[in-house]
């Protein structure tokens, strides 16, 4: 019985990295005693219906195109999660299942949550990114191809990325679902912003990383795909994100869908779901 007992706590005590979403590869990046900085979470990883909490290692799992239809892109997929957590299901291998299947690669990245350090999601990105091009001869694709997607959390997390990153490191392209974009008071998903600088954060330091002030002509050319009935991420992020492309002359493209809600990506219950779809791969395609 105490064998048994402590055999159950082994299982419990595994980390997220052993798990299987149908993956062809999964590559661990680094952890916090490896990462050039640490998120300071002690608590025990877990996950619970695939909502991963307290992540201190970062993880690509690795879903390789169709031979059949691969057309040399891939695509570095952020999940959501308010940056309290990582929704690694409908916004990770399920979009990453679907695009492999059309053609294009995707490494699905379970990334370390900020726990109030801003630093430490861009650094995982930017190492997934690098990790992805460096191996992208055995992945399949081309490395001039590499984009990033992200929902909600994941779409700032796109953003930030997109404009923080050295230029060397940043997407080709870029792909957001209803983004966490503008931390103005008011107008933002606060808990967004509490998680990733801390809830003590000034609206100096909100508006430093309210991605729509931090564009460029650098910024890689983005779609963004959200609806007007969303409820918790205000549509406004979407509109002074698109905004703040064009100004810049960088090439973008928004659609506002009717209806809908936060969180719609790959859920069949949205009229719009082809329409999405056909959208983001004519996106991806035209690179």
């Amino acid at each position: 019985m105490k064998r048994l007992f402590t055999l159950l706590l082994v299982l419990c005590a595994l980390p997220a990295l052993a798990q299987n979403y149908g993956q062809d590869m999964t590559i661990k990046i680094w952890d916090n005693a490896t990462a050039p900085h640490s998120n300071e979470i002690t608590e025990a990883e877990t996950s619970t219906n695939d909502v991963i909490r307290n992540t201190t290692e970062t993880v690509l799992y690795i879903f390789k195109a169709d031979p059949a239809k691969a057309t040399g892109h891939a695509m570095l997929v952020c999940p959501g999660g308010g940056y309290s957590s990582v929704c690694i299901e409908w916004e990770g291998y399920k979009v990453a299942k679907w695009l492999a299947s059309q053609g294009v690669t995707c490494g699905v990245l379970k990334y370390r949550l900020p726990n109030g350090h801003k630093e430490i999601p861009l650094e995982d990105t930017t190492e997934a990114l690098r990790t992805m091009r460096r191996r992208s001869k055995e992945l399949g694709f081309d490395p001039t191809k590499l984009g990033m997607m992200g929902s909600s959390a994941g779409g700032h997390l796109t953003a930030y990325t997109s404009n923080f990153a050295p230029f060397a490191d940043r997407p080709a392209f870029a792909v957001m679902f209803y983004p966490v974009i503008t931390g103005e008071e008011g107008l933002c998903h606060k808990g967004s912003f509490d998680f990733l600088l801390g809830a003590d954060a000034t609206a100096y330091e909100r508006a430093e990383y309210s991605m729509e002030t931090r564009v460029t002509k650098n910024t890689p050319p983005t779609l963004i795909l959200t609806s007007d009935n969303d409820t918790l991420v205000p549509t406004i992020s979407s509109t002074r994100y698109y905004n703040a492309l064009r100004k810049h002359g960088v090439k973008a493209s928004l659609h506002i869908y009717p209806g809908g809600y936060h969180g719609f990506c790959m859920h069949d219950d949205v009229a719009f779901k082809p329409l999405w779809q056909q959208a983001m791969i004519e996106w991806i395609r035209s690179f």
